[in-house]
């Protein structure tokens, strides 16, 4: 009695996962070209930087911080990164394009963990809320990129750069391989370590959890810097695909990774998500962009729809969550 009592309550708890089924044989019997292999490669390419951010917004948003500034992160990042390729590789610094363009990666990466750390600080040290201290560095970096790239792209890269953002290895695009790579590794951490129940209990009970001996303000560091630093890959990953770096890209990034993580069952309140959760709304969010785009279906459209989406996945969540 008690596995048939489990069985049934299955579809109450991958309400998500029944939507987007839903959806899917949807589109595959309006849309006939959704479910070639060409589309879903290029679905799988294009949620995977994106996805590789929710990754660690989830942690965030889990810990009961927000960070705003992971689209300009990225967008910044790209543009440090062609920036310094441009420079370590001049005939000056003398750098082979390999070496100028491992190096430049690097430095940007870095910055990025930098920046996610000071948030961080921040939000220990003086008590500033990181919903306004990743604010301000949204604006800030926006304006570096502007900065740097003088308004406009960059395009010191060699050829093979592309591989990175543009490539396939084993027949899958290169960022899908890495997004799930970077998914496995988020999910044991959060499920099977230590600090990813330390992250929980932050999130449930920031006093409780000192009280047990939690570094608080170090979880809230990691999780700001690990974001950031996933940011920059994926600004990075961008870049390469692209080929140039440009301050006009990933603009309004950080709305998108925020609701794949809510519609994946993360609580803006923290102390609740799963790691499962943002990827099966990562995905749900590009699959609904990918088949408008195969229905033709206007862009104004488009965010109406995916509004009302959002929402209604939300809802369902909810429920789903006060079933239980």
């Amino acid at each position: 009695m008690h596995g048939i009592k489990r069985i049934g309550t299955l579809p109450g708890r991958a309400v998500l996962e029944i939507v987007l089924l839903v959806l899917c044989l949807s589109l595959a019997a309006f849309a006939p070209h959704f479910l070639t292999a060409e589309n879903i490669l290029n679905v799988l390419r294009n949620v995977s930087m994106q996805g590789l951010i929710a990754l660690g917004m989830t942690l965030v948003i889990i810990a009961g911080e927000i960070d705003l500034s992971v689209g300009s992160m990225a967008a910044f990042s790209g543009c440090l990164t062609a920036w310094l390729t441009g420079a370590l590789g001049s005939p000056d610094a003398g750098m082979s394009p390999p070496l100028a363009v491992g190096a430049a990666i690097f430095i940007s990466l870095a910055v990025a963990f930098a920046s996610g750390a000071l948030a961080g600080v921040l939000r220990n040290r003086f008590g500033v809320p990181s919903f306004i201290s990743t604010l301000a560095l949204l604006t800030a970096l926006s304006g570096a990129a502007e900065l740097i790239t003088n308004g406009f792209p960059l395009t010191p890269f060699p050829p093979w750069y592309n591989f990175i953002g543009g490539g396939y290895l084993l027949g899958m695009p290169f960022p899908a391989l890495l997004f799930m790579l970077a998914f496995a590794a988020t999910h044991v951490l959060m499920n099977y370590t230590s600090f990813g129940r330390a992250v929980y209990a932050v999130g449930g009970n920031a006093e409780a959890a000192r009280l047990s001996a939690i570094n608080v303000g170090a979880v809230r560091v990691a999780v700001l810097a690990l974001t950031a630093t996933l940011a920059a890959a994926s600004g990075v990953m961008l870049s390469s695909e692209i080929m140039s770096g440009t301050a006009t890209t990933a603009r309004g990034w950080e709305l998108d990774v925020i609701a794949a993580v809510i519609i994946g069952g993360t609580s803006l309140a923290g102390g609740v998500g799963r790691v499962w959760g943002t990827m099966v709304g990562v995905i749900f969010l590009g699959v609904i962009m990918n088949g408008m785009t195969l229905l033709n279906v206007s862009e104004y459209w488009q965010h109406v729809v995916r509004g009302g989406l959002i929402l209604l996945a939300v809802l369902m969540n909810k429920m789903e969550r006060r079933g239980r």
